[in-house]
C-alpha cells in the first residue's frame, strides 16, 4: 500500500470533523447575536432627575438618616425644582443655539454663562440641603453618605 492511497481516507474523515466543527460554530455565533437582539439595552443608572437620586441615595442610608434627607428634599422641594428646571433649560438652551442656523458664536457664549449661573445656583441648592440634613444625620449616615454609591471605600479608611 502506497502513500497515495492513505490520503483519500484521512481527508474523508478530517472534513466531516471540520464539516461539524464549522456547524457547531455556526451555531455557537448565531446564538449570540440572537441573546443580544432579544436583551435590549442596558437599563439606565443615572437619572437627569435630582429627586430620583436623591431617593436612590436615601435608601442606601441607615433608616433614620434617610428619612432626615427626604425631609430635607420635601422641605426644598419648590426651590430644588425651581434650580433644577432653570438648569436643564440652560442646557436645553445651548443645544439650541448650536442648531440655529446662521450660527452665532455670541449667543452661544451667552447660553453657555447662562448654564453655568444656573448650574452654581442648582448646586447651591442641592449642597445647602445635604449640609442641612448631615447636620441631623447620625455618624453612620454621614459615612454612607461620604461612601455613595455604595461599594466605594473611604480615603482614609484604614488610616489611624
Amino acid at each position: 500500500m502506497s502513500v497515495a492511497q492513505l490520503a483519500p481516507a484521512v481527508t474523508r474523515g478530517s472534513s466531516r470533523w471540520l464539516l461539524l466543527g464549522s456547524l457547531a460554530l455556526n451555531l455557537f455565533f448565531i446564538g449570540i447575536a440572537i441573546a443580544l437582539a432579544v436583551r435590549g439595552p442596558p437599563p439606565r443608572t443615572w437619572d437627569p432627575n435630582v429627586f430620583v437620586r436623591m431617593e436612590r441615595l436615601a435608601t442606601a442610608l441607615p433608616p433614620v438618616d434617610g428619612n432626615v434627607l427626604r425631609s430635607q428634599m420635601n422641605d426644598n422641594h419648590d426651590a430644588i425644582a425651581q434650580a433644577q428646571t432653570k438648569y436643564h433649560a440652560a442646557r436645553n438652551a445651548i443645544r439650541e443655539t448650536l442648531r440655529q442656523q446662521p450660527f452665532d458664536p455670541n449667543v452661544m457664549r451667552t447660553a453657555i454663562a447662562n448654564a453655568q449661573a444656573a448650574r452654581q445656583v442648582y448646586y447651591q441648592t442641592i449642597q445647602g440641603v445635604f449640609a442641612t440634613a448631615a447636620i441631623n444625620m447620625s455618624p453612620a449616615g454621614r459615612q454612607a453618605l461620604a461612601n455613595w454609591p455604595p461599594g466605594r471605600k473611604s480615603s482614609t479608611s484604614g488610616k489611624p
